[in-house]
């Protein structure tokens, strides 16, 4: 497939890297020689230094003959022309641009992303799809990840087991035997900074990341079992009141249960903003930082701080701050994956990565196959597959145990017609079927291979 990326910045590196890694022909373009250049010597990449919305940058890219184009500067206005220019001039079919002003994303203005007017395939809003990532995270305040599959019913939990969790030490079959009503399975676990795919007979250790797949209805009970209390989350202080802090406010606004929430931003013109678009929460205006700020907004009876300002730095040490002031939870935005590891010395119960939110739903598009949802696990290691099964492909029709899955890649949820199921060795995958699957990296083209998947989707 040959692939346009236009935007050398974060979201367009994560989406180069990925797609050159699976052997795909991509041109990355961008106005900045610097960025270019890095990316055309670290990447298996080609470069174009160039306006992207410019049509002689992108015939020098090789638009001519170009499968799909992802527009992802950062100005909305040269994403929209860039895909107008990919559609008008060059006959590009597929096109992704990402929009991060909510102007355009209003619902009564969809008509502009009509063929015949804007032709734009799919339309990426980062404030959105981070927003999003925050409000699972609240929901589920034990885990350090979470993502929803199979329309809500199966919950992907990233939990880090502490030294008291009652099932360490106990092989991963034996869990399955001792809780054997118990819809959930253990798909992934990071340990000492290197995430696999675990065997039946592998145990549990403290201080392992693991990504646990469970039905919804058995979400608290497996968290229990792993030794994580579950609690309602009813006081919560935002720092930060920008689109995804606004976002995630309305939100809680129109949640049925009472939420109590709070902004602190530090622009004036912003806080007053936010004011004026919230109707019950609260807004300060000042410094996220400041320890009176955070006891005026009564950071240490918190249930959890939500930091999302845009500067890594202070997102991390105010997260840190809230912490030590008594806040029980603390979510951090991050944008460099380099600081992730910082996160449970700093006692940091959770981050969002927007690169990897982004680059999650810039994915979900462009897989091969009925690829029905995607997720990127941590820096790009590993990646969660939500696909229905055709009739051609390999997998149709086989017993679970027969399925030649490569070491790096479990199932994690099944659903027939309306059912959820827990993949076990004897359960037969047919045609029709959805299953969700977790696969390393270096897996994912042998998956979208047994997923049946062709150039000819395009």
């Amino acid at each position: 497939m040959k692939v346009i990326i236009c935007g050398a910045g974060q979201v367009g590196w994560q989406i180069a890297r990925h797609l050159a890694g699976e052997r795909n022909d991509v041109t990355i373009v961008d106005s900045n020689p610097e960025l270019v250049r890095r990316a055309s010597d670290t990447l298996d990449v080609q470069g174009v230094v160039g306006f992207a919305s410019h049509p002689d940058v992108l015939d020098r890219a090789g638009a001519r003959d170009c499968d799909l184009i992802i527009a992802a500067t950062h100005s909305d206005e040269v994403n929209m022309v860039t895909c107008q220019v990919a559609q008008s001039v060059f006959g590009i079919t597929r096109k992704i641009a990402r929009i991060r002003a909510q102007s355009y994303l209003a619902p009564q203005y969809s008509d502009l992303y009509r063929r015949d007017h804007l032709p734009i395939d799919v339309i990426i809003s980062p404030e959105r799809e981070v927003a999003e990532a925050a409000l699972q995270r609240l929901a589920a305040p034990a885990t350090f990840d979470t993502e929803s599959f199979l329309n809500g019913q199966v919950q992907l939990l990233g939990i880090v087991l502490d030294e008291d969790c009652p099932v360490l030490n106990t092989a991963l079959r034996q869990l399955t035997d001792l809780f054997s009503t118990l819809r959930a399975i253990v798909v992934g676990v990071r340990r000492e900074g290197r995430l696999f795919a675990p065997e039946p007979g592998d145990q549990l250790f403290a201080d392992d990341q693991i990504y646990v797949f469970a039905h919804t209805e058995d979400v608290n009970r497996t968290l229990e079992i792993f030794g994580k209390a579950t609690k309602k989350q009813e006081r919560i202080v935002i720092i930060g009141g920008g689109n995804v802090g606004l976002a995630v406010a309305r939100a809680l606004e129109a949640r049925s249960d009472r939420v109590r929430a709070k902004v602190i931003e530090r622009s004036r013109p912003q806080a007053e903003r936010a004011a004026d678009a919230l109707e019950r929460t609260i807004v300060l205006n000042g410094d996220g930082m400041s320890a009176e700020l955070l006891e005026e907004a009564n950071i240490a009876r918190a249930d959890a701080v939500l930091v999302v300002t845009d500067d890594d730095k202070t997102n991390i040490l105010v997260a840190v701050r809230a912490k030590q002031a008594g806040c029980k939870m603390a979510i951090s935005l991050v944008n460099d994956p380099t600081l992730v590891p910082l996160m449970a010395p700093l006692d940091i119960d959770a981050y969002i990565n927007p690169r990897a939110t982004t680059v999650s739903s810039i994915l979900r598009h462009i897989r091969h196959g009925r690829v029905r949802a995607i997720y990127s696990i941590g820096d790009a290691e590993a990646e969660v597959i939500e696909a229905q099964v055709m009739g051609t492909s390999p997998i149709a029709g086989k017993m679970l145990r027969d399925i030649d899955f490569p070491e790096g890649v479990l199932m994690g949820a099944l659903k027939k017609g309306d059912r959820v199921l827990k993949p076990a060795g004897d359960t037969k995958i047919e045609e029709g079927d959805v299953i969700v699957l977790f696969a390393l990296a270096a897996d994912v083209p042998v998956v979208e291979r047994l997923l049946q998947v062709s150039i000819d989707f395009f």
